[in-house]
């Protein structure tokens, strides 16, 4: 790997911002131009692009961005040689701040806010922030507000996987929702910083100290379910997970990723998608769980078919998905581990606003 990091500690704020890079040069840049008002406002931030391998000539678009808007004094490019998915980028990333630091004392009080590259940061969020980490030293991980695209508000987070969840979720009826609403994956958020379990991978903020307990992010999934899978690392060491809705950020949902785009349902969902969601629920909850989970989402495509039928409208699945989810599922697979080079098309990191292509193809 090509190192071109060096000066990211900062002894002002500890916050380095990560964006992950495949081929989304134009979107970083134009993520790089709305922190850099915050960044003057708040000197001592510092910037951290990572190229996942893009081999497109965006790595030489930020490189020539950096220089001739300025940049460089607060952001820093570093080229990978592999595209190893969104936890590998975030790994890298993350030992690069962690070498830039020098001492256990400083890496423990770093703060790295994990930032999608299709994102627009609001005026103020980098203060909201710090103060937020500042007053609340149990807090490990935080999850900004996010705006759709059109620049309403987006105000979820997420409870842990349930197999009632998943229920409710599959069956997608009223009755459903309304008696397992509080079970639901999604969480609707108040206006007020909330306790959660987890939080969107497009705008978090991880504090050093954390990795010290849990460890890096683990790099067996290649894109989407990482972040999840880390929030529970997160809160088995004891750290608080927050939703904090004074720091907002703009999602323009997948540009990055494709599966959330605005025609994402005639999209094909890829292999690693149905890897990731695998190997999730086999680590974390055990193979008998997540069979049981298959079953339930096989069950709630089976009523929702049934109804678009009844109804005579097109059920809106991704090509398919039905064929594709049962070749992946841990009801025929033993191997939990995900296949890297099935995604070697992919791009950078987990999307929020969609939700889930199950909810979206069945």
């Amino acid at each position: 790997m090509k190192a071109e990091v060096g000066g990211l500690a900062s002894q002002a704020t500890d916050l380095v911002v990560v964006i992950v890079n495949y081929r989304t040069g134009k979107l970083v840049i134009d993520c790089l131009a709305s922190l850099a008002p915050e960044i003057a406002a708040h000197p001592g931030v510092r910037v951290l692009i990572v190229d996942n391998a893009s081999n497109d000539g965006s790595d030489l678009l930020l490189q020539d961005a950096l220089r001739d808007r300025g940049w460089g004094d607060w952001a820093r490019l570093h080229r990978s040689d592999v595209n190893g998915g969104f936890a590998y980028a975030n790994n890298v990333a993350i030992a690069q701040i962690f070498a830039s630091c020098g001492s256990a004392v400083l890496r423990s009080r770093a703060l790295i806010w994990m930032l999608n590259p299709d994102t627009l940061v609001r005026p103020g969020a980098v203060g909201h922030i710090l103060r937020f980490m500042q007053a609340h030293p149990h807090a490990g991980a935080i999850g900004t507000a996010i705006e759709d695209a059109s620049g309403d508000l987006w105000p979820y987070a997420f409870r842990f996987h349930s197999l009632a969840g998943e229920l409710e979720n599959a069956l997608r009826s009223g009755i459903a929702t309304r008696l397992l609403r509080d079970r639901s994956l999604a969480q609707k958020m108040a206006k007020h910083a909330t306790q959660v379990d987890w939080v969107s991978g497009a705008s978090m903020v991880l504090r050093g100290a954390v990795f010290e307990t849990t460890g890096m992010f683990d790099e067996d999934y290649f894109l989407y379910f990482e972040e999840t899978d880390f929030f529970h690392r997160v809160a088995r060491a004891g750290w608080e997970r927050w939703y904090v809705p004074q720091a907002r950020i703009q999602h323009i949902s997948g540009q990055s990723t494709g599966l959330t785009a605005h025609d994402a349902a005639r999209r094909r969902v890829p292999a690693y998608w149905h890897h990731s969601r695998r190997r999730y629920l086999v680590k974390n909850h055990g193979r008998a769980y997540a069979v049981v989970t298959d079953l339930i989402t096989l069950l709630g495509i089976a009523i929702w078919r049934l109804r678009c039928v009844i109804r005579r409208r097109p059920h809106g699945a991704s090509p398919y998905f039905v064929r594709d989810f049962l070749r992946y599922s841990a009801i025929a697979h033993l191997d939990i581990h995900a296949n890297a080079a099935l995604a070697s098309t992919t791009t950078t990191g987990p999307s929020p606003l969609a939700a889930n292509p199950v909810a979206r193809s069945i």
